[in-house]
């Protein structure tokens, strides 16, 4: 006998693998043909509910064995399995579950919750949304929507959602409040924040999440004093507790007292079980320890937290998907077939997108900074339009093919306005998200690694500015060690593959610019550094707009910049990050031969 057909199947659900990774769904038996087994079904849901719950995953692989569609075996042989720890297993039951009962709620919702704590947010918003469109009523649904756009960089969607939990279930409870807290945290809403923190501790004055959000909203607002005061309070409740030791190494290393923090973060890691940090604090030390001038012990460091995270998360740099990507824009975007293709035309009665495009890490954070000081200039942070756009075009195009072979439709008589629909659907979403301030007749969208669809922004907004902010690429690999951030395929897990990323995105650049007429301007951030006022003038010039004196002052403006760099914009233009690479030559050698880059 094949041994496939009877192996067991290496997630751990007990089923054989032909009856459960390895299911052929079109095989199948008819519903009706396995009608017997709903007694058995209601046996299993019966001596589960009682404890017995040997009986119960008996009777479940019986069932699925022979009907492995069930959905009640899957749900109880699930609840079994994720009891057990078996989280592997439970959430390939789950994922069935849901595919072959996709209106039941408890499970999608169950399983959008397990997604996003494995940081799969993209996956996680798809059933998500579902939960919403089976119970619209349902509080649940809403709160885990807001959490999800919350975390995915869409806190005013995310505020909606958690406005209806608020409205449905009729309650102010006091982790919502904390959550929308957050949210309007993200948002640069402090005020508004701080007073719904309040409102949380009120009413329930000791749990820790709560505290530590307030601490951290503290922090971000520059209210170094507040944030210590909440700290110091956690301490008494929580003496120890790793999450708010990490809190406080980072408040002290935003006051610069960097031995202090240090001398946190060992503590941290002498209480760990192993004796080490994690993959947040390793980072957290690193980043000190660079700016103490220790460079091989803060690349070690580095090094080691990116191997924990991969570790840890599963991500690893998904090449095969960004290098399909990639070839399939540069084989799309050419210069004959962009003589045919038209533009969508220029609206005159709203606020338009200036452009900040840039690898992470390049400085993009900066130069919003600088444009938003300046009055006619709104702050849009990373809006993910554009990337949504990408997924919506095929419908809305209503094409067979996938962005960007769907906008071949675009040659068709009733397709001829689609890019203009398409650019009313970005701006629709932008006055959506209540980004748009008085007097502004621009608005920036500085999303990372947007100019991997260089081709299609222009096609869409042929009139708006595109800032390319560049920076010494080893600069950015630095960087990229150095932060989380999972742009670009999680190519940020490890020094190779930012390097592979960089050069696939540069290189796609070039071609755009030598295959269609853009209206692009590269800006270097060594320049910006050299020549502030310069530089700034130029960009100003550029998009068309008069200096102001205040775009200078970058660090003065309040807002909250929502990246990695929320702290180093708060501080006045300084030059030490510039050619910071010098300091780590020999832990480079592995980008520095991809990158093809002179060092000296």
């Amino acid at each position: 006998m094949n041994s496939l057909a009877t192996q067991l199947c290496p997630c751990g659900s007990g089923l054989r693998t032909v009856r459960c990774c390895g299911l052929n769904t079109a095989a199948l038996p008819p519903a009706e043909s396995t009608r017997h087994l709903v007694p058995l079904v209601e046996r299993a849901l019966q001596a589960h509910k009682q404890g017995a719950n040997d009986t119960a995953e008996r009777l479940c692989l019986d069932v699925l064995e022979m009907a492995p569609d069930r959905p009640g075996a899957l749900s109880v042989l699930y609840q079994i399995r994720r009891a057990e720890g078996k989280m592997q297993a439970a959430e390939a039951l789950l994922r069935r579950l849901v595919n072959f009962d996709p209106n039941n709620f408890p499970a999608t919702n169950e399983l959008a919750l397990i997604l996003m704590g494995k940081g799969n947010l993209g996956e996680a918003e798809v059933h998500a949304r579902n939960a919403v469109r089976i119970a619209p009523q349902n509080p649940q649904a809403h709160n885990l929507m807001g959490m999800i756009m919350t975390e995915g960089q869409r806190p005013r969607v995310g505020e909606y959602h958690y406005r209806q939990v608020l409205a449905l279930s009729g309650q102010r409870d006091p982790i919502l409040l904390a959550n929308l807290a957050w949210n309007l945290k993200n948002q640069g809403r402090m005020a508004e924040a701080r007073a719904l923190y309040q409102e949380s501790v009120d009413a329930a004055p000791e749990i820790k999440q709560t505290l530590l959000g307030w601490a951290r909203l503290e922090e971000a607002d520059r209210e170094f004093a507040a944030a210590a005061e909440k700290l110091d309070k956690m301490d008494k409740l929580w003496p120890n507790d790793a999450a708010v030791m990490m809190s406080r190494a980072v408040l002290l290393g935003r006051e610069k007292k960097n031995d202090e923090a240090l001398a946190v973060l060992d503590a941290v890691a002498k209480q760990n079980p192993d004796g080490r940090l994690g993959p947040n604090e390793l980072l957290e030390k690193g980043r000190l320890l660079d700016q103490m001038g220790r460079y091989d012990e803060a690349f070690a460091d580095f090094a080691e937290g990116k191997r924990l995270a991969r570790e840890l998360s599963g991500h690893v740099y998904l090449d095969q998907q960004a290098q399909e990507l990639t070839n399939r824009l540069r084989n799309f975007f050419v210069a004959g077939r962009l003589k045919t293709l038209p533009r969508a035309g220029v609206r005159t009665d709203v606020p338009q997108p200036i452009f900040v495009l840039g690898f992470p890490r390049s400085g993009t954070t900066l130069v919003e900074q600088t444009l938003t000081a300046h009055p006619r200039i709104a702050a849009g942070d990373e809006l993910p339009l554009i990337n949504d756009i990408t997924h919506l075009m095929p419908r809305m195009l209503a094409s067979p093919l996938g962005y960007p072979e769907a906008m071949a439709e675009l040659w068709m008589g009733d397709q001829r306005a689609g890019l203009d629909n398409l650019r009313d659907w970005y701006l629709q979403k932008v006055e959506q998200m209540g980004i748009l301030t008085e007097g502004a007749v621009w608005f920036t969208d500085k999303m990372p690694l947007n100019e991997t669809h260089l081709g299609l922004i222009a096609l869409l907004f042929p009139e708006s500015p595109l800032i390319h902010v560049i920076r010494h690429p080893l600069d950015i690999m630095v960087s990229a060690m150095s932060n989380h951030f999972t742009h670009g395929f999680f190519c940020s897990n490890a020094l190779e593959t930012a390097a592979t990323h960089y050069m696939r995105v540069m290189d796609l650049v070039q071609h755009y610019r030598s295959e269609m007429a853009l209206r692009y301007m590269p800006i270097r951030y060594e320049e910006m550094v050299d020549d502030q006022e310069g530089t700034v003038r130029a960009i100003l010039d550029f998009v068309g707009e008069a200096f102001d004196p205040r775009c200078l002052a970058f660090h003065e403006n309040r807002r909250y910049a929502r990246t990695a760099s929320y702290a180093q914009v708060t501080e006045k233009l300084y030059d030490r990050s510039r050619f910071r690479h010098r300091h780590y030559l020999e832990h480079l050698k592995p980008a520095i031969e991809r990158l093809g880059y002179s060092v000296d």
